[in-house]
């Protein structure tokens, strides 16, 4: 993947390469033929649901835009899988009965979907891989820098934890299924290898809370709760699980931990000094541009459709794949304001419930 900066702040919603005109680069996957107006049709499927961004953030961001563009013609059709390949690819089938013109796809399994990428496919339905890459005929790929997300993570721990005698870090990472998760680790470990001791590593289930507080306990009875340095968890769910694990085996003063997707809960512990950082990634950057590129696509729009795929990705099965990688940001203490305050992804009043009101007013939330 080609890398790109960390975002100095995140406060931009939309990138200015629809309106513009630009011309792209693409050199392949971006040839629709302009058969629809705006009676588009739009199949969005998602992953699952414990992660609460999927819900409350990308599908009715997405819809919106979708309506945006087509005059309120447009229809989306959305289903969630809830963390199940089986489910998913069902849900997929039936939006290619359904004749959906473009599939905006996240996927549970991104292997085990490729014969539902293949099947719309032939059924002449351009598929989207949105999040995490999809294997199979992909028509173009949106995303964040995921392995800039792992590097940030891992760059932001070992400054908390310092690398003098090299210390015991526990790594909790995502679901083996998942190509982000891999991607993930592997930017972490790029900051980590050499500088700290990986006393524990999971590859963790599905992403499931439940289970990186369950590995978590095994790691802390297998190094001892005094002997960890910092955990790094791939994501806030995680995070969540490794503090349950953490506080039930009596550690007061936690070490730091990381997070990614600057979930609400995680914004209130890193508030709290229980999260050490969170990785915040503009979902409505993300979710706004892939309903760009999805209308694009049917529409036959080539030149809005290569500026908004400037990027190149490769998946197991498909090369130079036309994408986008969004920016991201770490967020701590010092910039929630300026990052899920500012760009309305929370209210002040939302973080700071009476719990949190003191750590609110020490951070300059008001």
């Amino acid at each position: 993947m080609r890398r790109i900066a960390i975002a100095v702040a995140a406060s931009t919603l939309s990138l200015p390469l629809a309106g513009c005109g630009a011309l792209g680069g693409s050199d392949g996957g971006s040839s629709a033929t302009p058969s629809k107006g705006n009676d588009v049709k739009v199949g969005l499927l998602l992953p699952e649901t414990a992660n609460t961004r999927y819900d409350k953030f990308d599908a009715p961001i997405f819809k919106t835009k979708v309506a945006e563009l087509t005059d309120k013609q447009g229809v989306v059709e959305y289903a969630n899988a809830g963390a199940s390949a089986t489910k998913q690819a069902e849900q997929m089938q039936q939006m290619i009965d359904d004749k959906m013109d473009v599939i905006v796809l996240d996927a549970v399994d991104a292997h085990a979907i490729a014969e539902q990428v293949k099947k719309a496919r032939t059924a002449g339905i351009s598929v989207i891989a949105y999040d995490r890459l999809a294997e199979g005929p992909i028509d173009a790929y949106i995303s964040f820098d995921n392995e800039l997300v792992g590097e940030v993570q891992g760059r932001s721990l070992l400054e908390a934890v310092g690398s003098t005698g090299s210390p015991k870090i526990v790594m909790m990472n995502g679901s083996s299924t998942d190509p982000n998760a891999k991607q993930f680790k592997e930017g972490a470990l790029a900051q980590l290898t050499g500088k700290v001791t990986i006393a524990k590593s999971y590859d963790t289930k599905d992403w499931k809370p439940e289970i990186a507080q369950a590995q978590m306990t095994e790691a802390i009875a297998a190094i001892g709760r005094d002997g960890i340095a910092g955990v790094y968890a791939a994501n806030d769910g995680m995070a969540g699980g490794v503090i349950k694990a953490l506080h039930a085996a009596g550690v007061t003063k936690l070490p730091p931990i990381t997070g990614q997707d600057a979930e609400l809960d995680a914004v209130q512990r890193i508030l709290a000094d229980e999260q050490y950082m969170s990785v915040y990634k503009s979902y409505p950057t993300e979710a706004e541009n892939a309903a760009e590129m999805a209308v694009a696509k049917v529409q036959g729009k080539d030149i809005q459709f290569d500026s908004l795929t400037r990027d190149k990705v490769n998946s197991p099965t498909a090369k130079n794949i036309p994408a986008q990688l969004v920016p991201v940001v770490a967020l701590t203490k010092s910039n929630i304001k300026d990052t899920v305050v500012a760009d309305g992804i929370y209210k002040t009043s939302e973080i700071c419930t009476a719990s949190y009101k003191t750590a609110c007013a020490a951070a300059g939330l008001k």
